[in-house]
């Protein structure tokens, strides 16, 4: 594996690549976060939303859109990167506001997972929550609350089959595993620990293999949370799978992003 920095860039979160454009999308850091786009064939960094609601976590929908959590005002919200139209999907549940939504998946259902920590309030800039630290489901234009009783659910991805939904409790140190039965989770497990602070950003490989950001890299587990590999990169944030062969992971590090070739692929 050979490890790479790409380009020395303010990149701190929702690391996506679209293979269509061979480019990738991320966050910045607080407090004037922007989307930001990277081409990988010139290394040229862009802006495609400043102003961007301290937005965090982000995916690609079926039809080539970003879906983005944005903190504050907290809501998930979709991206069109070609026009930069927006479009909010959600921010409340039963009534009450989210808190601040921090990572997000779209299941091949079209369905929208995602996690909502309570880290805006802790940080200052989100009030008090009124909804519990929760994982949701988002489909048919109605929200339900998939899971609960996290101290700060963070990053989360589908086993390959998506049967099973990992995510990583970032304040208790560790990564959870979950049954994913109609539309709902199941059978909640621990998988492994983390290190201080982590887990973070979290994927899985077309193997089943978990992928985690730890306080000395990024951390790779079998989906029987045996520690099998790492990616030595202190400082690393979050990732993605990408690439024409999909056999590379880029790491956004807050000051720079990388990329790691891999001998597997997303």
């Amino acid at each position: 594996m050979t490890l790479t920095r790409l380009v020395e860039t303010d990149a701190h979160e929702g690391p996506v690549y679209v293979a269509g454009d061979d480019a990738l999308y991320f966050t910045t850091q607080r407090p004037d976060v922007a989307i930001k786009r990277l081409a990988l064939d010139t290394g040229e960094v862009t802006t495609v939303r400043a102003g961007a609601n301290v937005a965090n976590g982000m995916a690609l929908d079926g039809d080539g859109r970003l879906i983005v959590c944005e903190q504050h005002p907290a809501a998930i919200t979709r991206l069109d990167p070609a026009t930069g139209a927006v479009e909010t999907l959600v921010d409340a549940y039963e009534g009450k506001p989210l808190n601040s939504p921090n990572d997000v998946v779209v299941a091949r259902d079209g369905a929208i997972w995602f996690t909502d920590p309570s880290y805006g309030h802790l940080q200052g800039f989100r009030p008090a929550p009124q909804l519990p630290d929760a994982v949701y489901r988002y489909a048919d234009g109605g929200l339900t609350m998939v899971a609960d009783g996290f101290d700060k659910p963070n990053g989360l991805a589908f086993s390959p089959a998506e049967d099973v939904l990992y995510v990583g409790d970032n304040g208790a140190r560790r990564i959870l595993a979950f049954d994913v039965v109609d539309g709902g989770l199941a059978n909640r497990r621990l998988v492994a620990h983390s290190t201080p602070e982590h887990p973070d950003g979290l994927k899985v490989d077309a193997a089943g293999r978990i992928y985690a950001s730890a306080a000395d890299g990024v951390r790779i587990y079998e989906p029987t949370g045996e520690h099998v590999a790492e990616i030595p990169l202190p400082g690393a944030v979050n990732f993605t799978f990408g690439g024409r062969d999909g056999d590379a992971l880029f790491i956004t590090a807050d000051d720079a992003i990388w990329v790691a070739a891999l001998e597997t692929r997303s």
